[in-house]
């Protein structure tokens, strides 16, 4: 306990500050980094001092992100990447860690559908599939040889509340992300004597561009009304922001949480639990 503001007390302070949550010296992979809450992830943790290494299907918005943080003195590198192709990703994190360690992997590119059952073609199934599920097990399967010669690792992976309670018209969308939470735990368990953990982020609704556009596509012309609605879903009366996200994976990849492993972490302004009438 500091009991006095002189100015060794204050240099002490900050120099404890700085260490909180460091990143310095680390590999972040992560996918989908572009834009939405995968940018915020990107700009946070190498503001925290870690090379981010954008893995993105659109090129052009994860070279922006990069070229960004580069002006801001961080590391930051893009790829052209679809992580539905397993030999790709393969190539571009065997390439990465060819010159450097691969610490940290943000398993968080995705894709929606609405609809139910009957309304969800085999072609949405298959296209959900193949990013939010094989998506992921493309990246960790690259990774995890790597973090296990390393005996180190933290893989993070962004699933949803429809992972864990039912949300009407998102039959796909919440098949694949309660995937997502269920290999979680098992990558977990399988590997938790290798030094490796793995958690997942459950948020409500994000505002994003991806929000966005999702509104823009299934709702035209309710563009305000649909967004207030939304959001109105959540007991706290708004969506998230991508910058709170970036906040809690920061904390799940630094060695503060070095005692959570196998856990799925809820963000939603008490969706899950205080929702009830």
């Amino acid at each position: 306990m500091i009991l006095f503001l002189g100015n060794e007390a204050y240099r002490y302070k900050f120099r404890y500050m700085k260490t909180k949550f460091s990143l310095n010296n680390r590999s972040a992979i992560i996918t989908g980094g572009g834009s939405g809450i995968g940018k915020a992830i990107a700009e946070t943790f190498s503001q925290q001092g870690a090379h981010v290494h954008i893995l993105d299907y659109d090129l052009q918005s994860a070279s922006e992100a990069v070229e960004a943080i580069k002006a801001k003195g961080f590391l930051a590198t893009a790829y052209y990447c679809d992580v539905a192709n397993f030999q790709q990703v393969s190539d571009i994190i065997s390439n990465i860690s060819s010159h450097t360690s691969v610490d940290i992997l943000i398993n968080n590119a995705g894709v929606a559908h609405v609809g139910n059952i009957e309304t969800c073609e085999e072609e949405d199934l298959d296209r959900l599939y193949n990013i939010n599920i094989k998506g992921v097990f493309n990246c960790t399967k690259a990774c995890i040889s790597l973090m296990k010669t390393q005996n180190s690792g933290v893989i993070l992976n962004l699933a949803s509340i429809a992972s864990s309670v039912g949300i009407s018209d998102r039959f796909a969308y919440s098949m694949t992300k309660g995937a997502v939470l269920t290999m979680t735990y098992s990558i977990a368990k399988d590997y938790i004597n290798h030094n490796i953990r793995c958690n997942c982020i459950s948020p409500a609704r994000v505002h994003t561009p991806f929000v966005d556009g999702f509104i823009k596509e299934n709702y035209p012309g309710k563009e305000s009304e649909m967004f207030e609605n939304l959001s109105k879903t959540q007991p706290i009366g708004r969506m998230g922001i991508p910058q709170e996200i970036a906040d809690l994976a920061l904390f799940l990849c630094s060695n503060e949480s070095s005692f959570i492993t196998g856990s799925n972490y809820g963000i939603d302004g008490g969706y899950v639990t205080l929702n009830s009438k």
